[in-house]
């Protein structure tokens, strides 16, 4: 029965990593047998991992198939919404609660980072990692478990806002003003920075889904 379990947990985790690194993309279909073949297991954990997905909404129903499910405009808004209070609430705890330690390692997460600039989808990854161990430094647990569902939904967004011109290095500025305003314990000025960070984002994806701006094309 373990052993069970252990497969169900296994086939949830890899098609939602397949869906996080653009293997299935949104509106990409997701067929059962075909999980089964790509992953080498039975057909019963690949569909009640589907089940799980759909309930999550990753997943959305179109007829009989499931595909990847895309948010729409309204969506949108309301994602970054709750990511950006939720995110913020994780920077004011951890202005309060982080230790030196954590500090030093955002620090020098947003150094190595320098370095990725010009490759948007490794500087997109390491963005992910940089926002985990910021949420990890509230010490709130239920914080951060709320948060790792949101960012479960990111899988959604079919390109990263890291890809317009000179987005890497205005988010990189960004993280550093909240990781100063973590080391200085100032709560109100680690939230108000990570706030900042998340409306520079949304307002770029805004204008990559209005076509006014493309990969590498110009925005601050």
């Amino acid at each position: 029965m373990a052993e069970s379990r252990q497969g169900h947990s296994d086939a949830y985790g890899l098609i939602l990593q397949a869906i996080d690194d653009g293997i299935y993309r949104p509106g990409d279909r997701l067929v059962e047998s075909e999980l089964a073949d790509r992953f080498g297991m039975s057909r019963t954990p690949i569909r009640e991992a589907l089940q799980r997905l759909e309930t999550q909404a990753i997943l959305a129903r179109d007829g009989r198939s499931l595909m990847v499910a895309s948010l729409d405009h309204n969506q949108l808004a309301e994602f970054y919404v709750v990511r950006s209070e939720l995110e913020g609430l994780a920077a004011r705890l951890a202005a309060r609660h982080a230790t030196e330690e954590e500090v030093r390692v955002l620090r020098d997460m947003v150094a190595a980072d320098a370095a990725l600039v010009d490759d948007p989808e490794a500087l997109s990854r390491a963005n992910k990692r940089f926002h985990k161990q910021l949420h990890l430094a509230s010490h709130n647990r239920y914080l951060v478990q709320q948060l790792d569902l949101i960012y479960r939904s990111m899988a959604l967004l079919a390109t990263t806002s890291l890809a317009t011109h000179g987005r890497g290095e205005a988010s990189l500025a960004e993280h550093s003003a909240i990781v100063e305003a973590i080391a200085r314990h100032d709560p109100d000025a680690a939230f108000e920075a990570l706030k900042n960070h998340i409306s520079k984002a949304y307002e770029t994806r805004l204008k990559l889904d209005a076509g006014e701006v493309g990969p590498h094309e110009g925005i601050a």
